[in-house]
């Protein structure tokens, strides 16, 4: 079966398209005082790809709900974001993304899977009526056309110690002279080597909150750290 071209599909059209490429579920969420049903794949091993793990190691993570998502998406929602533009690293089922736009970003959700892309659209669409900007974004080769954003944010990427390094980078090319990030980590394999790599990228952790996030046998304590450019103007 041809799969569909999913960029030209919205609403229900696009749920049912998705439902053709894998199995999905339903799950519902709190953050913040927002209740958010998110659609997703009810099962992200049958989504390993060889060819995918032999070309980069790339591993669909992003079909997961994971507990940084959640934190996150509580916090940007109770960010000031009306008249201000946002992009997320990495959004994976949209979660945070939700969260920002719900806060009034003009919000630019990105990652390194096409499928995340359409399934961000999907959710948020879903829960607000609209969608966000989309664009597939390899952290390896950051486009040079994709502008800066007043805040920049990412949830649970420091799982592979080369983004350590690349995560800030990126982030310091992506965030405005006066812009704010937000990275959530529950304390990740390369969280330690990200903090001390941000100097050189010219950036500095200036607050962090600590949240304790418990479900079933999950235990973590996620932080959420902001950061802004060093040179302050």
């Amino acid at each position: 079966m041809t799969r569909p071209i999913l960029a030209d599909l919205h609403g229900a059209a696009l749920d049912d398209a998705m439902g053709r490429c894998f199995s999905l579920a339903e799950e519902t969420v709190d953050i913040g005082g927002l209740m958010v049903t998110l659609v997703k794949p009810a099962n992200a091993d049958h989504l390993i790809s060889e060819a995918d793990y032999v070309m980069d190691e790339r591993l669909p993570y992003w079909a997961d709900l994971w507990p940084s998502a959640r934190v996150l998406a509580a916090t940007v929602r109770h960010e000031a974001g009306h008249g201000r533009r946002l992009l997320e690293m990495g959004c994976g089922l949209g979660l945070a993304t939700v969260g920002a736009m719900d806060a009034g970003f003009d919000v630019t959700a990105t990652d390194y899977y096409e499928d995340a892309l359409h399934v961000t659209r999907g959710n948020a669409a879903r829960n607000l009526g609209r969608e966000p900007a989309v664009r597939m974004v390899n952290w390896r080769a950051w486009p040079d056309d994709l502008g800066q954003f007043d805040v920049v944010m990412a949830a649970d990427v420091l799982y592979e110690k080369e983004y350590a390094i690349l995560v800030g980078q990126c982030m310091a090319r992506a965030l405005a002279p006066h812009g704010v990030a937000l990275v959530a980590d529950p304390g990740r394999l390369a969280l330690p080597m990200f903090r001390d790599h941000l100097g050189e990228a010219g950036l500095e952790i200036f607050d962090t909150v600590t949240t304790p996030f418990e479900e079933g046998p999950v235990k973590q304590e996620i932080q959420v750290m902001r950061l802004r450019h060093t040179a302050r103007g």
